[in-house]
Order: C-alpha cells, then structure tokens, then sequence
C-alpha cells in the first residue's frame, strides 16, 4: 500500500483541484457504455437506470441493447404485452421494474408526447422513479445541473471529507448536502463530475476492494485513506443471502411462467417439501400484477365447457404471465 500523506484538513466539499483530477481520470479510464454516447436518447438512459438498479452492468449490457431494440422509444413499451415485457426482462431480477417501466413508458407516451419530461418534480411524478433517478435523468439525459447520490458517489465523499469507510445503507442529510456542495457550478462541468465521481466510486473507491493505489484523490483529499483505511466507522451492505429465500422461488416461478403457462403441479414441484412457501410465493406474484391465476375448469358437463380441451384442464389452478 502506498505511504500514508498527512489528513487533508476537514471540509465540507471537495475543492475545484480534486474534481479535476476526478474528471481527467474518468477521461482515460472510464467504461465506454452505449448509454453515455453523445446520441444516446433520454429514454434510453432512464431505461438503463432503472435496469442498473441492484444489478451489474454485465447483466445489464445485452438486456439494455434488446430492449433498446424492440422498443427504441416509450410508445413501444406502452404498446408492447406486459408478457412479452416480462419474458424480455429475463434473469435481470427484481422483475416489478420491468412492470413500473411499462408504466412509465405509457405515462410519458400519453402525458408527455412521447418526450421523458423535464425537470425534478416532472420526473418524480412518473412510475418508477424517486429522487436518485430522477437527478440521474436531469443530469445525464438532459445534461442539467443536479445532485445525484448514488452509493458509489456517497461512499466517494464520505471517504475523502469525512473519513468514513462506508456510508450506510440510505441516503442521510448529511451526505445529501456533502453531494450538493461538491458538485460543480458550470452545468457542463457537473455532468462530468456525476458520472466520473459514479464511476470512480464503481471501479476503484469500492465497498470491499476499493483499489487506493489507482485513486487520484488519495494523496492530498481522502482522509479516509490518510487515516490508515479504518473499518470501524460504518459497515458495508449486507449481502442477502438467496438459495432457499421467497425471492430466489419467486424468481424459479417467473423462469417457469417466462416458458409458457404452468400447472399448479409443475409449481409446486419447485419445493416439494414446503408447499406453503410455494403458495405464498404465489399468491406475492399475483398480488404484484406480475403473475395470473388461470381459473379452475368447470365441473363436467357444466355450461360452457370446451370438449376435449386437455391442455386448460391440465393448467387450471396454475398461473401464467399477465
């Protein structure tokens, strides 16, 4: 590990040198992603937020590109099957985003003329989208002037001026006025500095491997670093344990409806030991409009039943997509 310099003295942003030397390493070494070129659309980066939410961009990349594909703008989404939604989000997880981009994609369509609208408070009124996304949009889909604070930004500035290793879990006062008073004046120049501050915080300054060695802030702004990288001030997020949980049978039972419609026997043989966690699983997509029951077949002979329809016999009782 490099040399320890002497703590920067306490401050409540970082001064014009240190958001310069952020911006020229973020020139040479950030990712070159399809959302951050120059004619990329704001539909397209507030799609790319919404998937980038707990999710790498790895998984993110080929997702984020079929979907610019099929619906390159907000009335192909809000004209596309909610099922056909469903299936496109595929393994990215936490699959309601996918529903809640469907619905902000028919509320910019009908409401806005097809056009992400402007501003802080038009964003947030839309589906889907609060504070950290909405100050994304402005910033890096219509290149204005806003705070944005996500984790790796926040973890970014309570390392350097408070001298803290993490910063928790959500968003303080606090650190909602360092990320204001250190974000640049020129507009320009705070586009800049939010995604090379974003990517410094995802490539280098990370929660349990930050890479010191590669940072332009650690010699004269980290006093997190000047004190030695200390662990005992705030903790990193947990990492949530999955196998066995209701997210990871919630997740088996979508792969499975994302195939086709399936019978109640084909869904409770995902956990045959445990049929109430199926049934509460089920009942949970249901509740959150990302699955249908398929109604029970009527009793032989009743009014209405279809001869010979083997197959919805074998279904009633399953689910399938909306």
């Amino acid at each position: 590990m490099p040399a320890r310099p002497a703590p920067p003295a306490l401050q409540s942003h970082l001064p014009e040198e240190a958001t310069a030397a952020v911006i020229a390493w973020f020139d040479r070494s950030g990712r070159d992603l399809p959302w951050r070129h120059p004619d990329a659309s704001a539909w397209s980066i507030l799609v790319s937020e919404i998937m980038l939410q707990q999710t790498p961009v790895v998984r993110v990349l080929p997702r984020w590109q079929e979907w610019m594909r099929r619906w390159p703008a907000p009335a192909d989404l809000a004209a596309a099957p909610t099922a056909e939604v469903l299936r496109a989000w595929d393994t990215l997880g936490y699959p309601r985003r996918a529903l809640r981009l469907q619905e902000c994609a028919r509320v910019i369509t009908e409401q806005h003329g097809g056009q992400v609208p402007r501003g802080l408070e038009a964003l947030r009124a839309l589906p889907g989208i609060g504070e950290y996304t909405a100050a994304a949009i402005t910033a890096f889909a219509h290149h204005g002037r806003a705070a944005v604070a996500d984790t790796n930004i926040r973890r970014v500035l309570v390392r350097t001026l408070d001298g803290h290793a993490h910063p928790g879990p959500a968003l303080t006062a606090h650190q909602r006025a360092l990320t204001a008073a250190s974000l640049p004046e020129g507009r320009e120049q705070s586009v800049r500095w939010n995604q090379a501050v974003m990517e410094l915080g995802a490539l280098v300054c990370t929660a349990r491997a930050p890479r010191c060695e590669e940072c332009p802030l650690r010699e004269r702004h980290c006093r997190w670093f000047a004190a030695g990288r200390p662990e005992g001030t705030g903790a990193p997020a947990r990492t949530q344990a999955f196998a066995g949980t209701d997210r990871q049978l919630r997740g088996q039972i979508m792969a499975l409806l994302r195939k086709g419609p399936a019978g109640p026997e084909a869904i409770a043989a995902l956990d045959p030991n445990d049929p109430e966690r199926v049934r509460r699983c089920r009942g949970t997509l249901v509740a959150d409009g990302l699955a249908v029951e398929i109604p029970q077949q009527p009793a032989a002979g009743a009014a209405g039943e279809a001869a010979g329809d083997t197959e919805s016999a074998d279904l009633a009782g399953g689910l399938r997509l909306p």
